[in-house]
């Protein structure tokens, strides 16, 4: 597998998504820095990257623009079937963080396993709302679940 075929550039169509408050845009940013950092991106088709994402959303489905060198690709996705891990991972993140403010470490770490859990989860639904579309692997797949949940959280 050729090293080329990896993110190198996210862009997000921030006219076509819910609004973002500045700390939901730290949180994007973040997201975005994290997943170019590192991933592993194979699109069906394409012969080698580096590629570019765009990410909209079109008649409420997210809509994956992919391109890389001779290779242009939009996979558009409904998100129905991720709304609950998508809602609960956001739930569960507030949970968090509130207990990072004062609960015993026990607290903080029941929270996180669960918070872990859920990410782990929603990576694997993704990855499976993809498949066939684009290949990627667990981590690539965690880190681009934080971003869709980024992309969707409400200020």
């Amino acid at each position: 597998m050729s090293a080329t075929h990896k993110l190198t550039a996210i862009e997000i169509d921030n006219a076509s998504l819910p609004a973002a408050t500045a700390e939901i845009e730290h949180e994007r940013r973040v997201a975005i820095f994290d997943l170019v950092e590192q991933n592993r991106f194979v699109p069906e088709g394409a012969a080698g990257g580096p590629y570019a994402l765009k990410l909209s959303s079109q008649d409420n489905r997210l809509a994956f623009e992919i391109t890389g060198p001779d290779f242009s690709r939009t996979h558009v996705l409904s998100l129905t079937p991720m709304k609950t891990v998508i809602r609960d991972y956001g739930l569960i993140c507030e949970s968090y963080y509130e207990a990072l403010r004062g609960s015993s470490p026990s607290q903080i770490e029941s929270v996180d396993m669960g918070r872990r859990g859920l990410h782990n989860e929603g990576a694997a639904l993704l990855k499976a709302r993809l498949e066939g579309k684009v290949e990627m692997d667990q981590e690539t797949a965690r880190r681009l679940f934080t971003l869709v949940c980024a992309l969707y959280r409400r200020g």
